[in-house]
């Protein structure tokens, strides 16, 4: 996978972080949870790839082409999980005090990383550099999650829809790739 590849992949798996801050931002969450929000998607984001990759490193073993493919396929599903989603009309908003708590910002980072997981286990099926892959997907998600909760007290929501579009316009990109 080339360097432009992973950091286009990395990209659009920040996508549901970017969004989901850009509306925590517009309703006020406060600094401290704000680093702290940054700070666990950071580290989700490396922990989940690496717990998929082990279980795609293990079914390429043994499925070999077929697993490759099969995580060629979860990753034009996620693709066009959340392009569909973002193209709904009226979304919900994010209630603040769902995220107050600490228990609330490890589950929110949790929640916007699984897709982590997902391509993970496709990135393990297909042999690429793990440890290098899941310090970009950390650094980039880290990084656009703390831009999008700047960003988000001065810029509208619709942002944060058109960036998951692009994402998932991404992540099928990619997915059809490894298919070819």
């Amino acid at each position: 996978m080339t360097l432009v590849t992973l950091l286009l992949l990395a990209v659009a798996l920040g996508t549901d972080a970017f969004s989901l801050c850009l509306a925590l931002g517009l309703a006020g969450i406060t600094r401290r949870q704000g680093l702290l929000l940054v700070l666990v998607i950071l580290v989700m984001h490396i922990v989940m790839p690496v717990i998929g990759w082990w279980a795609g490193e293990w079914l390429g073993s043994i499925a070999g082409r077929w697993a490759a493919l099969i995580g060629a396929v979860v990753l034009v599903y996620l693709g066009l999980k959340m392009t569909v989603y973002s193209l709904r009309e009226g979304q919900e908003t994010v209630d603040i005090s769902s995220v107050a708590s600490y228990g609330g910002i490890l589950l929110v980072g949790v929640s916007v990383s699984m897709d982590a997981l997902s391509v993970g286990f496709s990135l393990g099926a297909t042999g690429a550099a793990l440890f290098m892959t899941a310090l970009v997907f950390g650094i980039v998600a880290g990084t656009m999650t703390a831009l999008a909760l700047v960003i988000g007290r001065q810029v509208g929501i619709w942002v944060g829809q058109r960036a998951q579009l692009v994402g998932g316009l991404i992540l099928v990109g990619i997915g059809l790739r490894l298919v070819m």
